[in-house]
């Protein structure tokens, strides 16, 4: 009974849907356990090259069952949109699940996520992408939301649409928004119904018979450790937990079967939205690392703010996620650089001494980061298949990062293929 969980070790689009896409081809269930259509995981594979927001990066193997779990939001019309053009590329749906206790996100919080962004001072703006994704949180911790299950019953159902409208519509009206339609919202749900009740089921069964059975699971959540409500720069951070210890809650299944811990990180960091970045390159490096590694949003195409990869930021997320190694993506971006920084560590602001650990948020942004700087190898990795085969620089940039997170790097990406990925034999 064991389950392997990937996570993001920075502030979110480190490559883990194409880790999940590699590791998948030998998993028998895939389950995303929180988030909701806000980011995308990009994966490249031998059927083409995918934006995935909802559905698990495990869908295109036919042989594994894919979940959405409770702890995601799910828009039913984003899903519906991205099933469509999975099909349209001829990627079969059918072992997609999704978790009935999952919270459905409807328009409303789209339009309340754009108000309350825009009604912030510009000081105090989070970056929300307005997909309606922290309003649905909320209105799950307020006991006000609406669940994908309760379209399977169509009297609860309305009892819960007229329950949401009321409290909805004084909230829109409070910020200056338009008067809720409770006909399109019935009617949205309605839609909803038809066209995904088929796949709405309680997952406690699936994937209790999957652990008994001894089968091979692995969870992937969304965005990192830094966006995390509790442990990320609050309050620039996304409305759940990206972190490991959530993947048992959201995924539905008991924290004892979770075994091996995934991290994520770039070879370089990255960070969309706003708030602190320590190692943020507002310069010609910056946007070379942008421009090579194509950094731009999977979902809303925004560019990526680029900077040198952090080993506070690696410490910290590892620490927290309980991490057992480290998968490292985009090494290949370096490839062009004679020289490589990393940062091992920030001076805190007012005189106070330099530290390995994560300041909370108001230091964060004051701290200056402290670098050590590695040669770079100027050669071409990505046709790299075996860890001999990387330069010795490379070798040596690897088994640094390794070295001073503590931690094993047993997955090296050289390119976004599938095939792309060096094994370390550590």
């Amino acid at each position: 009974m064991t389950a392997t969980v990937v996570v993001g070790a920075q502030y979110g689009d480190e490559g883990k849907g194409r880790i999940v896409d590699y590791l998948a081809t030998d998993a028998d269930m895939v389950i995303r356990f929180q988030g909701g259509s806000n980011a995308g995981h990009t994966v490249i594979n031998d059927q083409g090259k995918f934006a995935l927001h909802l559905i698990p990066s495990g869908i295109f193997n036919p042989d594994t069952v894919n979940v959405i779990g409770t702890g995601c939001v799910v828009n039913p019309q984003s899903l519906l949109a991205e099933l469509r053009d999975l099909e349209q590329a001829g990627v079969d749906t059918r072992n997609l699940w999704v978790s009935s206790r999952a919270q459905m996100l409807m328009p409303y919080h789209a339009e309340m996520d754009a108000l309350e962004e825009n009604f912030r001072d510009p000081g105090q703006k989070i970056g929300t992408t307005k997909q309606g994704i922290g309003p649905a949180y909320e209105d799950k911790m307020a006991r006000r939301g609406l669940r994908m299950g309760d379209l399977l019953d169509s009297a609860w159902l309305e009892e819960r649409v007229a329950n949401a409208v009321v409290r909805t519509r004084q909230k829109l009206e409070a910020l200056g928004g338009a008067p809720l339609d409770a006909d399109a919202v019935w009617a949205f749900c309605q839609a909803a119904r038809t066209h995904l009740q088929d796949r709405i089921v309680d997952t406690v069964p699936l994937v209790r018979s999957a652990l008994d059975a001894g089968r091979t699971l692995l969870l992937e959540g969304q965005l990192g450790l830094m966006r995390d409500v509790d442990w990320g720069v609050y309050p620039f951070v996304t409305s759940s937990h990206p972190s490991a210890a959530y993947a048992a809650v959201g995924g539905g299944l008991p924290l004892q079967a979770i075994t091996r811990v995934i991290g994520i990180t770039k070879a370089y960091a990255t960070a969309v939205g706003a708030g602190p970045f320590p190692t943020e390159l507002a310069d010609a490096t910056g946007e070379k690392l942008r421009t090579l590694g194509a950094e731009f949003g999977a979902t809303t195409g925004r560019p990526r703010r680029c900077g040198w990869l952090d080993i506070v930021t690696l410490r910290h997320c590892a620490w927290l996620n309980g991490m057992t190694e480290l998968a490292l993506t985009k090494l290949d971006i370096l490839d062009a650089f004679a020289t490589i920084k990393v940062c091992t560590g920030y001076a805190l602001p007012h005189g106070q001494t330099e530290t390995r650990y994560m300041p909370d948020t108001a230091a964060l942004q004051q701290v200056e980061p402290r670098y050590t700087e590695l040669p770079g190898w100027q050669q071409d990795t990505t046709a790299c298949r075996a860890w001999e085969e990387l330069p010795s620089q490379a070798q040596a940039f690897v088994t640094f990062v390794s070295e001073r997170t503590g931690l094993p790097i047993t997955l090296i990406g050289v390119g976004p293929a599938r095939e792309q990925i060096v094994v370390n034999p550590q």
